[in-house]
């Protein structure tokens, strides 16, 4: 079989994800050491590899998601396909990104050899385009946090409606009037009382709300 010219022999696919979980009022994202001489020395960036020949990306992320994080069932959407000719300095690689979120129960618990959750305030400098790929992913999360109700997957099965609101600001980065946000969100009837209070808070405990569907809608918020 005749083979392709050189210049169309070079690529490989790759898949990167970057996993974001709300831990303690802060977004962090899940990140690896990279340890790959004399480019990177051990230089947190997300997790990553390359698709096998048999493998569609998804395959390929749920795989690195469990060989290398040790997570299953996460929530998972392509992101953005990264292809600057030096993202890799040892190879030509061009790598199809995901944006993971995980509920605070994986990610508080989260333990892992090779893995760790680390504040994004903490995160720079990081290996090959991993810099990029944070602010498209933290962007993306952003717009649809406006328009989706894609904040259930950063969100306990039961919550407050505090808890919610917190989401929302961190992530926006503004602050929302505590009665005018409750009422906006109780009118799109996509939340409801469980009929259940926080357990175990000094303070008078608030109601426990969940989400009324398991599928991710959207809404309109502002």
């Amino acid at each position: 079989m005749k083979q392709a010219p050189q210049e169309f022999r070079f690529a490989a696919l790759a898949v990167d994800v970057v996993v974001f979980g709300f831990i303690d009022g802060k977004l962090h994202g899940l990140v690896s050491n990279v340890n790959r001489p004399p480019h990177y020395k051990n230089v947190p960036g997300f997790l990553g590899g390359i698709v096998t020949e048999k493998e569609t990306a998804r395959e390929t992320c749920e795989r690195i998601l469990l060989e290398k994080g040790g997570l299953e069932n996460v929530y998972a959407e392509q992101l953005y396909t990264f292809s600057d000719v030096e993202r890799d300095k040892r190879n030509r690689d061009v790598s199809v990104g995901y944006l993971g979120l995980v509920t605070p129960e994986v990610a508080e618990t989260f333990k892992h050899s090779d893995a760790s959750f680390v504040p994004l305030k903490k995160l720079n400098k990081l290996a090959y385009d991993h810099d990029e790929m944070l602010q498209v992913a933290l962007g993306r999360l952003q717009g649809k946090l406006e328009y989706t109700t894609i904040a259930r997957e950063l969100l306990p099965r039961h919550f407050t409606l505090s808890q919610l609101q917190e989401v929302y600001e961190v992530i926006l980065k503004k602050e929302f009037d505590k009665r005018n946000f409750r009422k906006k969100i109780l009118s799109l009837d996509i939340v409801k009382d469980t009929g259940k209070v926080q357990e175990g808070v000094k303070n008078r405990p608030a109601a426990l709300y969940e989400f009324t569907s398991k599928k991710i809608k959207q809404i309109s918020l502002f």
